[in-house]
């Protein structure tokens, strides 16, 4: 037995240094550094690793090359799962010998999920296993009972050693292998605890290259840190194939799959689920679910069109501003809130929206998201429609970018948000002046260039701006930023005062 060293490995990006310091130098994390026991020769320092070089570990084995042109790209084509939305996320299923990891937040339902796929793909005829290294088989059992998931073809086994596991996924050799979890799984061969960095990746290492020698795809279940990261070393992420994360607050029913890493298949897809009595449903329609409470009417509300994946939905984005008491506030749900800030500041300078000095909420009905920049121009529409107490027109949506010079710019995939806008009713659209598709006509677009004319198209039923007063959003010639709304030597406008007309201009 070859004698042991210590070394320290980093607890964020899995790096090993000779001995400890106060901050990693590969990542530059503070603190990450943990002493750990390995063999003194790297050949056997982490279990499972030399499967990936074939049995030598040499990395000799004899290999062909082949023409691209030559390859037969339907060879191994994907395994439905049976669920729409998993599949719509995964692109048409489960790839043979592909490895997937999903993660997720305790309590979202990734158990649930993982046990419905595998009763479906066992339903069609596939050889489904779980490794159940958190739970026990009889626990299994009663939460596939109550989920109607308890079908001929799904096994279950009891292990928490990689030996134990790796011997019954070569013993039963399925179409589908769950591991229920990845961080439960622990190598007697490394000196460290189960969940450890180096566990994690021995552990890892050792199940995919198992299951791509026998054509098995496989799903690692994983654990999040407290902000939201997988919890192990960076390199998991690079060992899969896939990298899905399952979200959804427990107090809401809405649930979301999202792809983050994809090698067979676009990124960025997302598939909609609701939890209920008899576990997870897809959502065929979110546009409908995310807008059927919503008040029609009430000023501080907009609808708007974000994409998710290749998906448009309609979601309604919520405003209200208060006064505050002494520091102006922000809290922001289901939107960027760095970006929500800057909203506020474009408002007050460019628009005359006096919400800078005030407490402002922000959020995203229904539990929804919608963090991409075609979301500002409904934002900027519900803090405008909520402080001037002038509800948006219902039969309106609005879609754009707001730049900090106050302008309207144009967003991606503008034909897919208006026809998703269109299906469920609605007849106007707030859009930008540029790149409007030839669906814009159909749907009544209003093109507006700067936020101050949406503003005045969505709040000021299409009025142009009175004489005298300089158009919302524009500059005037030859006077400078700080003179823009008076004499330089002018005193603060207090907070909530309305602006005045600006003087004319003296004649030179």
């Amino acid at each position: 037995m070859s004698k042991l060293r210590a070394l320290h490995r980093c607890q964020t990006c899995g790096a090993t240094q000779p001995r400890w310091a106060g901050r990693c130098p590969s990542c530059g994390e503070w603190g990450s550094l943990r002493e750990e026991l390995a063999p003194q020769h790297g050949a056997g320092a982490v279990a499972g690793g030399g499967a990936l070089f074939g049995a030598g570990g040499t990395g000799a084995a004899a290999t062909s090359a082949l023409a691209l042109a030559d390859v037969d790209p339907d060879g191994r084509p994907p395994m439905p799962t049976g669920l729409a939305e998993v599949d719509r996320v995964l692109a048409g299923g489960l790839l043979p010998g592909s490895a997937t990891l999903l993660g997720g937040e305790p309590g979202t339902g990734k158990s649930t999920l993982l046990l419905q796929v595998l009763a479906s793909m066992a339903s069609s005829g596939k050889r489904c296993l779980l490794v159940a290294a958190e739970e026990a088989a009889h626990q299994v059992r009663r939460r596939a009972s109550r989920l109607g998931a308890d079908v001929p073809g799904v096994l279950v086994v009891e292990a928490t050693d990689l030996a134990s596991v790796e011997a019954a996924l070569a013993d039963v050799v399925p179409d589908v292998a769950v591991v229920d979890s990845v961080q439960a799984i622990r190598d007697a061969e490394v000196a460290s605890s189960a969940g450890s960095p180096a566990q994690v990746r021995a552990c890892a290492n050792g199940l995919v290259a198992l299951a791509k020698g026998i054509g098995t795809a496989i799903v690692l279940m994983g654990h999040v840190t407290k902000d939201g990261a997988l919890a192990g070393p960076r390199a998991l992420e690079h060992l899969v194939d896939t990298v899905l994360s399952f979200e959804g607050d427990r107090y809401s029913a809405l649930r979301a799959l999202r792809s983050l890493k994809h090698r067979y298949g676009p990124t960025g897809e997302t598939g909609l689920f609701e939890m209920g009595e008899a576990g997870l449903s897809g959502v065929a329609d979110p546009s409908n679910l995310f807008l059927g409470d919503r008040r029609a009417g009430v000023p501080g509300s907009a609808v708007t069109v974000p994409v998710e994946g290749h998906r448009p939905l309609l979601v309604e984005v919520q405003a209200l501003v208060g006064r505050t008491t002494q520091v102006p506030r922000r809290y922001v749900t289901g939107l960027d809130a760095g970006r929500v800030g800057f909203l506020v500041a474009v408002l007050d300078r460019w628009a005359g929206v006096p919400v800078g000095e005030r407490d402002v909420y922000v959020s995203v009905a229904g539990g929804a998201r919608a963090c991409e920049p075609a979301a500002d121009l409904a934002v900027c529409l519900a803090l405008a429609s909520c402080i001037s107490e002038v509800p948006v027109p219902a039969g309106l949506v609005a879609i754009g970018e707001v730049g900090l010079s106050g302008e309207v710019r144009r967003v991606s995939a503008m034909a897919e948000r208006l026809a998703e806008a269109r299906r469920l009713g609605f007849s106007q659209a707030l859009v930008p002046s540029q790149g409007l598709p030839a669906a814009s006509a159909v749907l009544g677009a209003r093109p507006a260039t700067t936020l101050g004319v949406a503003l005045a198209l969505a709040l000021g039923g299409g009025r142009r701006p009175l004489p005298g007063r300089a158009p919302a959003g524009e500059v005037h010639q030859g006077r400078s930023p700080a003179t823009a709304h008076g004499r330089r030597d002018a005193p603060p406008r207090r907070p909530g005062a309305r602006l005045r007309a600006l003087p004319a201009p003296a004649p030179s």
